[in-house]
């Protein structure tokens, strides 16, 4: 019984000095995206003021990186992406567009899909508050009332 135990356990030794458990995939790691941030903040800003953001996207795997969409949470967050394959270690930038003329909170996000074998679907987000201008809190001019002296108009 000790020979089956020992033989055993030989085998599972030599079995566990062949295996690789840190060996990368054949053809290294693929493309892979990093972003420079996760989110903008906007901070307080002005109702009709530029809502323009930038995200910096770099490719740290060794093959193409190819950004198949960039999407908006809603129709008030436009993003534009370049749909050109970035090479490994280059840059390309996501410039993401919300329209400030809707006041109150900020809080959407944009999902940019990729080949990225790291993150095929990689979420950031754009924060903030937008204050209602002057202009718009103003209340609107006094109604004129017609003069009792006024003529009247005949039917």
């Amino acid at each position: 019984m000790k020979h089956i135990l020992f033989s055993a356990a030989l085998g599972l030794l030599a079995t566990a000095s062949f295996a690789q458990p840190d060996a990368k995939p054949v053809g290294g790691n693929g493309p892979m995206i990093s972003v420079d941030k996760d989110s903008h903040d906007y901070g307080t800003i002005k109702q009709g003021a530029n809502g323009t953001c930038e995200f910096t996207v770099t490719n740290t795997g060794d093959q193409p990186l190819i950004i198949t969409n960039c999407q908006g949470s809603c129709g008030c967050t436009v993003p534009k992406c370049e749909k050109a394959p970035i090479k490994p270690g280059e840059k390309s930038t996501i410039t993401v567009k919300y329209d400030t003329n809707r006041v109150g909170p900020i809080n959407k996000s944009v999902t940019i899909t990729s080949n990225a074998s790291n993150a095929p679907s990689k979420i950031v987000t754009i924060k903030g508050n937008v204050e209602a201008s002057a202009a718009a809190t103003t209340p609107a001019s006094p109604v004129k009332e017609q003069s009792p002296m006024a003529p009247v108009e005949k039917m």
